[in-house]
């Protein structure tokens, strides 16, 4: 099976791993911070401004190996604090909507890559 590594411009680039890889029709998108593509955390102390910069890199992810949000089959979100469920469920609502939402796990842990992070989520699609 083909792979494809994949480091999208406009997220920011990590030696350490691909921001996205492609294997036949799966991609698989590292998870997404509220990082600009120089790195910097954005809306420190906003979750909901951290959740809608994590789509925004969701986004951008998942274009450059030619899908979309509508393509994720499944996702994992990390929280820093359970108490933000409500904000996410909402954003997620916004951005995948409810007739065919994907498959989710959330998870709370103690802390992300910086403390400024409060949300990171990574995603599989399924592009046919």
């Amino acid at each position: 099976m083909a792979k494809e590594f994949v480091r999208p411009e406009g997220l920011v680039k990590r030696s350490m791993f691909s921001q996205v890889v492609k294997a036949s029709n799966t991609i698989y998108v590292a998870g997404q911070t509220s990082r600009d593509q120089n790195g910097t955390v954005l809306g420190i102390g906003s979750f909901e401004a951290q959740a809608e910069k994590v789509f925004s890199n969701l986004k951008t992810a998942l274009a450059a190996s030619g899908a979309s949000l509508n393509d994720v089959v499944e996702t994992i979100c990390y929280l820093t604090d359970m108490d933000n469920a409500p904000a996410l469920a909402a954003i997620t609502e916004k951005y995948f909507g409810t007739k065919s939402p994907p498959a989710s796990t959330w998870v709370e842990v103690t802390s992300l890559a910086s403390p400024d992070m409060l949300l990171e989520i990574k995603a599989i699609a399924v592009k046919d």
